[in-house]
């Protein structure tokens, strides 16, 4: 028997969620930029930057044990753990990783390009990583992001909006939360590409986890598998460019056939 939904009936808690996710990953966050600026001596060590990401999932769990206790918790435990769907959603979920490597294998013959698989284990501040950069995604910014932004968040924004406005106020909250990241790891000049990559991302996942029942654990799948393509030095220019596009097409697809209200066939997951 599945847990169900818990009435909350305010919108206090979810006020008190983003202020606790961005105050524990902004901790981290602001010394970061704060060193890479030469402001504070010693510079915290970047690798720091992974813990960032914990942020949305403590704050999840703060506030839902707070405002409702054992049953909230139990039913944010059943998203993050369910993994019985459709296996069609599990392709969906993995399709970043997929496209990514058709891509590859098509640059490689269509242009004399060599970008070589084992660049996709090269991520910032760590030594090579390999296949296991894809775990590291999955448990820091997969699953770390994913508990507090669709786990927790966007089944309260839901409540009494559509699901495409919903999405657009997450990603409004989620683009300010990576406000430090500009100063210590992401370039200025492509704050505005990367904010509509951002939303498009966005209304992919909500598709994704309404879709699904409400698994965070897909949707943190998803979001592994993007950044295992496009944050490694495989995929610094071209490569990332390219699945971002595809992501921000699919999204537009999403939204026109799916429609703002649910941004699936499935109810909307909602809550209160």
């Amino acid at each position: 028997m599945e847990p169900k939904e818990i009435p909350n009936g305010s919108s206090t808690y979810l006020i008190l969620y983003f202020l606790l996710a961005f105050a524990f990953s902004w901790a981290i966050g602001i010394p970061l930029a704060l060193g890479q600026a030469g402001l504070i001596t010693p510079a915290p060590p970047l690798w720091l930057h992974y813990l960032v990401a914990y942020g949305p999932f403590f704050s999840a769990l703060i506030v839902t044990w707070v405002s409702e206790g054992r049953p909230g918790l139990s039913l944010l435990a059943h998203r993050i753990t369910l993994w019985r769907v459709s296996p069609i959603w599990w392709v969906v979920a993995l399709s970043p990783l997929l496209l990514g490597l058709l891509i590859v294998l098509v640059l490689n013959l269509a242009t004399g390009m060599q970008i070589g698989l084992a660049a996709l284990g090269e991520v910032n501040f760590l030594p090579p990583l390999g296949v296991g950069a894809l775990v590291l995604w999955l448990l820091t910014f997969g699953i770390g992001e994913e508990v507090g932004w669709r786990g927790f968040a966007l089944p309260r924004l839901q409540n009494g909006r559509s699901a495409l406005a919903a999405t657009l106020i997450l990603t409004v909250f989620w683009a300010l939360w990576h406000l430090p990241q500009f100063f210590y790891l992401f370039e200025p000049g492509i704050a505005i590409g990367w904010l509509i990559g951002l939303f498009a991302g966005a209304v992919l996942l909500t598709w994704l986890f309404n879709s699904t029942g409400g698994s965070v654990l897909l949707v943190a799948v998803w979001h592994a598998s993007f950044n295992f393509i496009t944050a490694s030095s495989a995929g610094d220019d071209l490569l990332a460019a390219i699945v971002s596009v595809i992501v921000i097409a699919w999204a537009l697809v999403v939204i026109l056939i799916y429609r703002p209200a649910n941004l699936s066939s499935h109810p909307k997951i909602v809550d209160f």
